[in-house]
């Protein structure tokens, strides 16, 4: 008996001959035919910089460096390794140059303890040292990990996952990322690297070691998976309309007995379901401003674009974009990021109509 074929290996089989034209094409100094060439790759090189960099900008950044390295180099593109390898290569070195310019990217849990939620928050913290969201809609899923990866691709861009990732030196972050989230192989990573295999290894265990200590035992695809669509769909409604009449009793109903309130770029974080419920009740949720959320999504996770009522405009005006993590059917912690800055990347509007 015959057996199927992959449908992604014929997929991938018969876009050979094209992607050849295309990349003779751009050698010859067809600029369109290059933008055909690297369109399929853009998305992941640009989740893999963001998980490299933690930043949304600077993902941004990191790829266009990339694509205008690759347009340079391309003559001397050789063949050797597969055009996707080679445009990874050039993306975690442009990653890399950029980590040694500025510093590692946090939440506020690893910058300050956790604060007296009776106490006003503290000033924001302007430099960019926050860790940032990103949209689903642009992490390019299909197709992307080897064989030998060890975290699904949603996995590999939830907030903790993230945020593990900026404790490792950048080159370890590099070969965990090609290895664990990719798939790459030892010797494809070392190529990348410009090391070698045993390096490599070396490299993804003591990764391994740090990483793991900092990662929940579940991740949160795995515990979305559990809770399924249709209780996930109706906390959030039920979260959306607490939120929206300042019902602090019915937020700190859905909320775990741990659950922490993270607030960049402010500093200030508070933990403990009675805590989060005195900070609530004392500033978001006082009655002093209306709300209005819409859902979405970021990180892989469930996420709420938060507007305030602006009196002068006589609309809601984004504020803020919260991300949820949840354990076992309730909600462990919000990171609310406190800038309307990612709302464009997400294609969400500046204000609602009242």
């Amino acid at each position: 008996m015959t057996a199927n074929p992959d449908p992604a290996r014929t997929a991938r089989s018969a876009g050979i001959p094209r992607e050849r034209e295309r990349l003779q094409a751009a050698r010859d100094g067809d600029r369109d035919a290059f933008g055909r060439l690297v369109e399929p790759y853009r998305r992941e090189l640009q989740a893999h910089c963001y998980r490299m960099l933690g930043s949304y900008a600077d993902a941004e950044d990191a790829l266009q460096e990339t694509l205008l390295r690759a347009w340079r180099a391309l003559p001397r593109f050789e063949g050797r390794s597969s055009l996707r390898s080679w445009l990874y290569r050039i993306a975690t070195n442009a990653c890399l140059r950029a980590i040694e310019r500025r510093p590692k990217r946090v939440l506020p849990i690893d910058y300050a303890p956790a604060a007296d939620p009776h106490d006003r928050p503290a000033e924001p913290v302007s430099d960019p040292i926050w860790l940032v969201p990103y949209p689903d809609t642009d992490l390019g899923l299909a197709g992307l990990a080897g064989p030998d990866a060890r975290y699904e691709q949603r996995e590999a861009v939830e907030l903790a996952f993230i945020a593990a990732l900026q404790h490792l030196p950048a080159r370890r972050r590099a070969v965990l990322i090609l290895r664990d989230v990719l798939g790459f192989s030892a010797r494809e990573t070392a190529q990348v690297l410009e090391t070698t295999p045993v390096s490599v290894d070396s490299a993804l265990q003591r990764a391994h070691k740090t990483v793991d200590e900092r990662l929940p035992s579940q991740s949160q695809q795995q515990t979305l998976r559990l809770v399924g669509d249709d209780e996930l769909s109706q906390l959030v409604e039920r979260y959306v309309a607490a939120w929206e009449r300042n019902d602090v009793d019915a937020v700190v109903s859905m909320l775990a007995e741990d659950a922490r309130l993270v607030m960049p770029p402010l500093p200030t974080w508070v933990s403990g379901r009675e805590q989060v419920a005195a900070f609530l009740r004392a500033y978001p949720l006082s009655g002093a401003k209306r709300w209005q959320m819409v859902p979405t999504s970021a990180n892989g996770q469930p996420a709420l674009a938060t507007y305030s009522w602006d009196e002068q405009t006589a609309a809601f005006m984004a504020h803020s974009l919260s991300v949820l993590t949840l354990r076992e059917g309730k909600i462990e912690e919000i990171t609310a990021f406190m800038t309307p800055d990612p709302f464009p990347h997400f294609h969400l509007p500046a204000s609602i109509a009242g």
